[in-house]
């Protein structure tokens, strides 16, 4: 597992390095995401060792959210304050969201619809 995890934090520092050398507005541990996932797909053989880091992880990502509780609780004063315009922020970025992916989702499929028909006519 310590080859796991040396590959993954390997790809964050990576990312990290290519997000400040090039002053991406990308978080660098994302680039490192995608660089692992073109690596995971360029050689398949690597999964069998990432796998059972992955699955340790999941199986403990309820931990990863207790720093963000913590922040939350120590910012209580202002969430207080600001609890309407918070509740109208999230529920418009939702519904935003929610639109977004409904009308990407419809114009993808009408997209690939009209390519399945003509693979069908041919």
């Amino acid at each position: 597992m310590i080859h796991a995890i040396a590959l993954v934090l390997g790809m964050q520092l990576t990312g990290e390095g290519i997000a400040r050398i090039a002053g991406f507005s990308v978080p660098g541990p994302v680039i490192g995401l995608v660089l692992l996932a073109i690596l995971l797909a360029a050689i398949p053989s690597l999964r069998a060792i990432v796998e059972p880091l992955a699955n340790t992880l999941l199986g403990h990502l309820s931990l990863l959210f207790v720093p963000a509780a913590v922040g939350l609780i120590q910012h209580l004063g202002v969430f207080a304050n600001n609890f309407w315009p918070l509740i109208l922020a999230l529920s418009l970025s939702t519904l935003a969201t929610l639109v977004v992916t409904a009308t990407v989702f419809v114009l993808v499929d009408r997209w690939m619809g009209s390519a399945n028909t003509s693979d069908e006519a041919s």
